[in-house]
């Protein structure tokens, strides 16, 4: 009688998951007995796997450390999370360009790693879903390391959007905006983006006639329409995306200019969150409204370095006479004034903080 090699493998897989686990629960798990369970991890064991026999009233099976790594298991969801990991951490530049086996370009023995892991992974995955993830590793930018894990893109949604921009064509979506409206959109899709552990879409949406960003996680269900669109050329689907979040529509709109280089500004306000364009030499000096010690030689910026603009949209003020402290070169407000009062209220604090002894003991 045949072995039953799909339950097999799927113990397999249940051990693969970590752990100790039961027999009993095993046994449920693949709807077989106990004494079932024992002969198909002692089929694992002869396929020179390192399963182990636990006993005691919490014993079972559990897989043991070996010099041979077990065979992956994936789902087509698990495939295309490995391999966006693995792009993810091995990526070099800002915006993250793909080197030849579809991941960015390595960095050291990490980077080497993940372009060899990837590389095997996807030596065994099926036709189909290689070419589709081949679409998502070509259409895909990053702006900085991942930050903190956030909500995913549903696989499919991932996969279709990626597909429909490496084929240029048309989709339609349903879409959730932040303040909970819901509508149907059809779109020309020309980039996927992640950005700070979210995934967006750039897009050219006809109706409109604008470009639009839109969250992946937000997106209920792609179509993909009949016929196809001419993508923009020279578009950095990367850099419209910064430029997008950095002038979206807030409460305040800030104006402050720095006597610092490009690369200072960016160390605190990144491009997401700034607009930051180096000022003509007519323009680069102390404006006129600042006060005789602004213009000081003990303030002037390491260097002689010239004059920027930083442009920000931002619901709240209160984080930035902080960021502008931090950055340690002279500014000028332009606007708002509300700003200026709360820079002097923090340079107080500061000041009555540098003044204050500490207890005597």
């Amino acid at each position: 009688m045949p072995h039953p090699i799909a339950r097999v493998l799927t113990l397999l897989e249940l051990l693969q998951s970590g752990g100790t686990r039961t027999v009993t629960e095993l046994a449920d798990r693949l709807g077989v007995d106990e004494r079932t369970v024992r002969r198909y991890a002692q089929h694992l064991i002869d396929l020179d796997i390192p399963v182990e026999s636990v006993r005691g009233r919490y014993g079972g099976y559990r897989l043991a450390p070996g010099y041979r790594v077990p065979p992956l298991m994936l789902s087509d969801d698990e495939a295309l999370a490995v391999l966006l990991g693995l792009a993810a951490g091995s990526r070099s530049g800002p915006t993250g360009l793909p080197g030849p086996t579809g991941l960015p370009g390595p960095t050291g023995t990490a980077g080497t790693a993940s372009e060899t892991a990837a590389a095997k992974i996807r030596r065994v995955l099926p036709e189909r879903l290689r070419r589709r993830l081949d679409a998502v590793l070509g259409s895909l930018a990053f702006t900085e390391p991942p930050g903190p894990a956030a909500a995913a893109p549903e696989p499919g949604v991932l996969l279709s959007i990626a597909d429909a921009v490496h084929h240029r064509r048309p989709v339609s979506l349903r879409y959730t905006a932040r303040d909970g409206r819901r509508s149907e959109r059809t779109v020309h899709p020309y980039g996927v983006v992640a950005h700070a552990g979210k995934w967006y879409v750039t897009a050219a949406d006809p109706s409109a006639g604008e470009d639009r960003t839109f969250r992946l996680d937000r997106v209920a269900d792609v179509r993909t329409l009949p016929g196809s669109f001419d993508a923009p050329v020279g578009v950095d689907p990367a850099q419209r995306l910064l430029t997008g979040l950095a002038t979206a529509p807030y409460r305040h709109e800030v104006a402050v200019r720095l006597q610092a280089t490009v690369e200072h500004i960016r160390t605190r306000l990144p491009a997401s969150v700034a607009v930051v364009t180096e000022l003509p030499p007519a323009e680069d000096a102390t404006p006129e409204d600042a006060t005789p010690e602004d213009a000081t030689p003990e303030d002037a910026a390491p260097g002689g370095e010239g004059w920027c603009r930083a442009e920000i949209r931002a619901e709240r003020l209160d984080w930035l006479p902080a960021v502008l402290a931090s950055l340690d070169r002279p500014f000028v407000i332009e606007r708002p004034d509300e700003l200026r009062g709360l820079v002097e209220a923090f340079a107080q604090r500061l000041a009555s903080s540098a003044r204050r002894l500490p207890p005597h003991r």
